[in-house]
């Protein structure tokens, strides 16, 4: 006699992870054609410093691109760090991200130069490698330290965006990101109290 199954098997965190990441990319490259298409309606929508229309550029900024250039730069730093920050748990991967786009945006909004305008995904980009790097260590995690240290070696000399220096870029967005990154490696971090290098103490919540 067979019976039938009580609950349906979660799918691994990867494959949603993969889900997601491809979802996110897709939806980037959907609003860039439109925005094409309506002649860059849609870049006013950007973060615009200490105006009250520049405050809804904070929902919608890291989805918006100026141009194809801009997005296609973009394009595999978010499948490669969106997955990775979704792979080892999917609510914590969006939480982490919520908090980079909140406080990334804000930031931009509050001490970027007034009378510009800021959007692109590279907000996220450099919370989520500041995120991937610290979460590890703050975690005492053994694979995601391994994998923070492969987010460094690859993109560390990315993190020199934080800098002021190229014409045209925001290194506001880029330096608020990052400060988002590590703000939600502290907030997310899953680690029990203990003793130092107690490598038991570990317990994943998200």
């Amino acid at each position: 006699m067979r019976g039938m199954p009580t609950a349906t098997a979660r799918e691994p965190a990867w494959k949603s992870a993969a889900l997601i990441t491809g979802g996110f990319v897709a939806l980037l490259w959907v609003l860039e054609i439109v925005d094409t298409a309506s002649n860059h309606a849609l870049d006013a929508y950007g973060v615009q410093p200490r105006t009250e229309d520049g405050l809804v550029g904070i929902a919608l900024a890291p989805v918006l691109h100026f141009g194809f250039d801009h997005l296609v730069s973009n394009t595999v730093p978010v499948i490669v760090l969106g997955f990775l920050t979704l792979a080892t748990g999917i609510a914590r991967g969006l939480l982490a991200t919520a908090i980079i786009w909140v406080v990334g945006g804000l930031g931009v909004w509050l001490f970027a130069q007034p009378s510009s305008n800021h959007a692109g995904a590279s907000v996220l980009i450099f919370g989520w490698i500041v995120y991937l790097v610290v979460r590890g260590f703050l975690n005492r995690h053994t694979m995601e330290i391994f994998v923070g240290v492969g987010v460094f070696l690859v993109y560390s000399s990315v993190l020199l965006g934080v800098l002021p220096g190229t014409p045209g870029v925001s290194w506001q967005g880029h330096l608020f990101g990052a400060i988002g990154g590590f703000l939600a490696a502290r907030m997310l971090t899953t680690r029990r109290a203990g003793r130092v290098g107690d490598g038991d103490s570990y317990r994943p919540t998200y």
